[in-house]
């Protein structure tokens, strides 16, 4: 869960996702990415064993924020989750049935157009579909929906990237890369519940162009330059799954602080940040 700024709503998202029964031991790991607000001092005061709390020193970006989560998780899956309660907790065990019956390693929960969703812009359902739509033709693929938060991997997958995007981009730039790599996402129908600008909504026209940008970008990227040949980040030591399609490399993994400091030789940008303690252990 990456947070910036969102302290009228993260408490209850914490509690919601926390309130769920999953088939599965699951872990929270929070990212505040530089919040001025008391989005931090809000999930610290959460005593729960299952919630990691990691505060970025300055804003540095949704993309940023989610490396640095999935370099600090020890699971062997991955699903990002807002903090803005746009989403329903309760469809993420829908999400995880497919990965556990061995059929599919790759998982997203789909927002169906006019069914189960509120939207509070035309355009910006539009123009999600639109964007699907140029996806799925560059990419040969058939998604339904490309920007779903809702997107369940395999850490090993999404360690294994060469991602670049540190904002709202690497959203899409996730997606792209694995469509080039022949990876094709099994889709879930969820819910979905969109806020306005004036409500705390970020996501403008110039992070549409940037997606296109990035779609264009990744199609002409050669699939060697998409995989990264580097230690898996954050499992603990557990073995990582390997995709059912697409070329990665795997070779030892890293764990607990060595992991975290080899985030800088995955992503793109050096990360600034505070060092990282459990919410139930903060007062």
């Amino acid at each position: 869960m990456c947070a910036f700024n969102e302290q009228q709503t993260v408490s209850q998202a914490v509690h919601e996702v926390l309130a769920v029964e999953y088939p599965c031991e699951i872990e929270l790991v929070v990212v505040d990415d530089g919040s001025c607000d008391a989005t931090a001092d809000l999930v610290a005061g959460i005593r729960d064993p299952r919630v990691i709390l990691f505060k970025h020193e300055k804003n540095m970006g949704k993309g940023a924020a989610l490396r640095t989560a999935a370099a600090l998780s020890s699971g062997t899956h991955m699903v990002p989750f807002d903090a803005d309660l746009e989403y329903a907790p309760e469809d993420i065990p829908r999400l995880i049935e497919p990965i556990l019956t061995g059929r599919y390693d790759v998982v997203y929960g789909a927002r169906l157009f006019g069914c189960n969703t509120v939207y509070q812009s035309y355009r910006y359902a539009v123009g999600n579909k639109v964007l699907t739509t140029i996806t799925n033709v560059l990419f040969n693929s058939y998604l339904s929906d490309m920007h779903t938060c809702l997107k369940l991997m395999p850490l090993s997958v999404f360690s294994s990237l060469a991602l670049r995007e540190s904002g709202f981009g690497l959203d899409t730039e996730v997606t792209a890369a694995m469509l080039r790599l022949g990876i094709r996402p099994f889709e879930v129908p969820v819910r979905y519940f969109s806020r306005s600008h004036a409500q705390g909504k970020k996501i403008n026209w110039r992070d549409a162009l940037a997606c296109l940008r990035i779609l264009l970008r990744v199609r002409a990227t050669p699939k060697r330059r998409l995989a990264l040949p580097v230690a898996h980040i954050g499992l603990s030591g557990k073995t990582p799954l390997r995709p059912r399609m697409g070329q990665f490399s795997y070779p030892a993994q890293l764990s607990g602080r060595a992991a975290f400091e080899a985030v800088d030789q995955v992503g793109s940008e050096p990360h600034a940040v505070t060092g990282w303690r459990r919410a139930a252990d903060c007062h």
